[in-house]
């Protein structure tokens, strides 16, 4: 199955871009990144804490099949409904830094959305590293399920 998530990264840079078209109106696609409960369903996480909002924060955690607890949170720098978020992200109790996401949401047509999103790692190496993990295919899966649920809304 093709991937329908888009990660392009240049060599010697420290981030990446991130691109996928959604069979959704773009008020359902931006919703799937503020609403708690939206994003718990679609990610598979618990949503302690999401402040759609400028200067708000958010914090998820998930649990392996071993039963480990890995938590993952940021700050919400800049809050547009329906055009735009950025954010930190960090995962906790990992070598990985904090990371500055630009999430941008744009209308393609009536039904039909596209999401953007640059990825800014503190060097080419911590991106690289990331790269080296199931990165690219548990993005595309992710955006797969953030469709499905979605769309189960409408």
């Amino acid at each position: 199955m093709e991937k329908k998530t888009k990660i392009h990264a240049e060599d010697g840079k420290q981030d990446l871009v991130i691109t996928r078209e959604f069979e959704l109106p773009l008020e359902y696609l931006f919703k799937a990144y503020e609403d708690p409960e939206i994003v718990a369903q679609w990610m598979g996480t618990n949503v302690l804490k999401l402040e759609s909002k400028n200067h708000g924060s958010w914090h998820f955690e998930t649990t392996d099949p071993k039963g480990n607890k890995h938590g993952f949170h940021g700050v919400i720098h800049e809050f547009v409904p329906n055009q735009k978020i950025i954010r930190t992200f960090q995962m906790a109790n990992t070598p990985f830094p904090p990371q500055l996401e630009f999430l941008e949401f744009e209308t393609l047509s009536e039904s039909r959305s596209k999401l953007t999103m640059q990825i800014v790692y503190r060097s080419a190496a911590d991106r690289n590293q990331m790269l080296q993990l199931p990165f690219a295919q548990g993005i595309n899966m992710a955006h797969n399920r953030l469709e499905e649920v979605v769309k189960s809304l409408i």
